[in-house]
């Protein structure tokens, strides 16, 4: 007979690393949830700092609100979060990030450091988390905004660590899942440095088109027609590659519900079977944008899909 065991609470340093299985991916997965909080701090300049692919270090500094020492001690509790407070709010969330999850499963395996400050502070704050642990928490000199560095990702998760691949394809994740964000957010500059080299900076207040053509390159961009149609409360905007322009590899594809990066199975099956060519998959950046309330970003921790 098996032995009889008790139920027990599990440590908030366990149940966080249980929480990062399903937010924190790989590094890409850092990349997207820090600078979706960047963009939902209201930020007009996101810079995000890469190496080893991200295992080593994965840094994004931004000039939004910042915070203040008590909300940024907050921001490491799990569901501690500004942006939604009752269950009403989750069926008209405009946010990209509103579950609190991200900061303390990142910060739970990870060498973990933040410095903020707020409009309304001379000084910003500083904490260092190791492995879910509060290490120290002081000072720092900063302009208004906020600075998160991910360190040594996975250190103490060897078993999730060397599941990640070659730095080069980490890498192409993390340009892969900055460039949707930035297609998304034509009024906000980025900039990706990976091992001390630039691999793009886009300025602020770009226009769509101009932001297309930086990304993917300008065959691309010259293939492309604009979309533009609204039917009842449903808009789809974007652009979309003539049926004749051929690209080596596999076509990009860009999609956007309510200016949030997703996998919609929906628009993918509307778009191959309008599609004219049955052997090819066109280039596209597709908006669509309806009321919040239609749509279910609640469908994956990683809020990667969506239904609507």
């Amino acid at each position: 007979m098996a032995e009889r065991r008790p139920v027990r609470v599990l440590p908030e340093t366990v149940a966080n690393q249980i929480a990062a299985g399903e937010v924190v991916e790989r590094p890409a997965s850092v990349v997207k949830e820090l600078v979706e909080n960047a963009l939902d701090a209201g930020a007009t300049r996101v810079d995000v700092a890469v190496e080893g692919g991200g295992a080593k270090l994965v840094e994004v500094a931004d000039n939004g609100t910042g915070m203040a020492r008590e909300d940024a001690l907050a921001a490491l509790e799990r569901q501690a979060t500004s942006k939604i407070a009752t269950s009403d709010d989750i069926t008209r969330i405009a946010t990209f990030g509103f579950r609190g999850e991200a900061i303390p499963s990142i910060a739970s395996v990870s060498r973990f450091s933040l410095v903020t400050r707020p409009a309304d502070s001379d000084a910003a704050t500083s904490l260092q988390v190791v492995g879910g642990a509060l290490d120290w928490v002081g000072e720092a000199g900063r302009p208004v905004g906020t600075t998160v560095s991910v360190r040594d990702l996975f250190f103490n998760v060897p078993a999730r660590r060397k599941f990640l691949r070659a730095p080069t394809t980490e890498l192409a994740r993390i340009r892969q899942t900055l460039t949707a964000i930035a297609l998304a957010n034509p009024a906000v500059a980025f900039r990706l440095r990976a091992d001390g080299r630039d691999l793009f900076r886009l300025p602020e207040g770009d226009a769509l088109s101009d932001r297309v053509r930086a990304l993917l390159g300008e065959a691309v961009a010259d293939a492309l027609l604009p979309v533009d149609h609204t039917q009842g409360r449903v808009a789809v905007t974007g652009f979309i590659a003539k049926p004749d322009f051929v690209r080596g590899g596999t076509p990009e594809q860009f999609f956007f519900v309510n200016r949030r990066p997703a996998t919609a199975v929906q628009i993918q099956v509307a778009l191959r079977d309008a599609w004219p060519v049955r052997d090819r998959r066109p280039v596209a950046v597709l908006f669509v944008d309806l009321p919040p309330e239609d749509v279910d970003v609640n469908v994956h921790p990683a809020k990667r899909e969506v239904r609507f």
